[in-house]
């Protein structure tokens, strides 16, 4: 492995993050003539022109965007390994990534265990709809929802998934639902970001025409399950995102036989290269492990 002159790598972070190559020959204790020439050496390294000098400064081309932005990450873990060295720090910090439901609803009642299991591996747990970053050393697994692709990514379902109409049993007391075609006249809520939407519901249960205007629609699978467990509509979810309200009784299926459709929305996603983390190993055969147990018919 030829690995790129650190020096230059250390100058390049710097010039960025000070916007001048005399700041930054100041920060690293060095003369801009040193920190010139390292740059200038790295520069014939990868072969390209990596930053813009003129009479206003310096600015990254393209070619240096792209660089800098891939090895940010490799610097943020080198210096975060160093200080945990420092400090006398011997447990791992296992990043991990996560959408707000599944980090929310399934995740986390879950950690627990994963923290009796293993003690010494410590969890920093993030949650948002966009990806984790991998190059910037934002995640070290990402849990994501919908359709993944990517190279060098290793990719796989964490679990299928029955999405079914659910209500609360005191609403569901008071309405005479039979058929799928029933539903379309009754209050339906939302989920903006499922993959399954209430047309592909109708559409898959022969109901040609679905409603299209929703009186509540969240961005928030939690919100959504919160707004049907509050008697104010009929929610489209998923039961293994709805587990613990289903299992409480708080939600019950619309309809005896479920009338589910069956998906594989999460997926656990990583670079192959974290395959070799211990703690990556450890928390994936966890989760294999989590999402094979046969969950209670709800």
């Amino acid at each position: 492995m030829q690995l790129p002159p650190i020096k230059g790598i250390v100058a390049l972070d710097s010039v960025v993050r000070l916007g001048s190559i005399s700041k930054a020959a100041e920060d690293l204790n060095l003369t801009v003539s040193a920190v010139s020439h390292q740059l200038s050496t790295l520069e014939s390294f990868v072969n390209q022109k990596l930053l813009e000098r003129s009479s206003k400064g310096v600015t990254l081309t393209i070619y240096g965007e792209r660089f800098h932005r891939e090895i940010s990450g490799a610097l943020t873990l080198i210096s975060a390994a160093a200080q945990n060295l420092r400090s006398g720090e011997t447990d791992e910090v296992l990043r991990i990534h996560a959408v707000p439901s599944f980090a929310s609803l399934w995740l986390m009642p879950r950690l627990p265990k994963f923290r009796e299991l293993h003690p010494k591996i410590r969890v920093h747990l993030a949650a948002s709809h966009g990806e984790a970053d991998f190059s910037r050393g934002q995640a070290d697994v990402d849990i994501r929802y919908g359709n993944v692709q990517g190279r060098d990514l290793h990719i796989e379902a964490v679990f299928s998934e029955d999405i079914f109409p659910m209500i609360c049993p005191r609403l569901k007391s008071t309405l005479k639902i039979s058929e799928p075609i029933d539903l379309v006249n009754f209050e339906l809520i939302r989920s903006e970001l499922t993959m399954i939407q209430w047309q592909h519901w109708f559409a898959a249960h022969n109901v040609p025409l679905g409603p299209n205007n929703f009186v509540l629609s969240f961005d928030r699978t939690s919100m959504v399950l919160e707004a049907a467990i509050q008697g104010l509509g009929i929610a489209l979810d998923s039961a293994r995102t709805a587990e613990k309200a289903l299992q409480r009784g708080d939600l019950v299926p619309v309809f005896e036989d479920r009338k589910a459709m069956t998906v594989h929305a999460h997926h656990l996603v990583y670079p192959r290269a974290h395959a070799q983390w211990d703690r990556v190993e450890k928390f994936t055969l966890w989760l294999r492990e989590e999402a094979s147990a046969n969950p209670k018919k709800l």
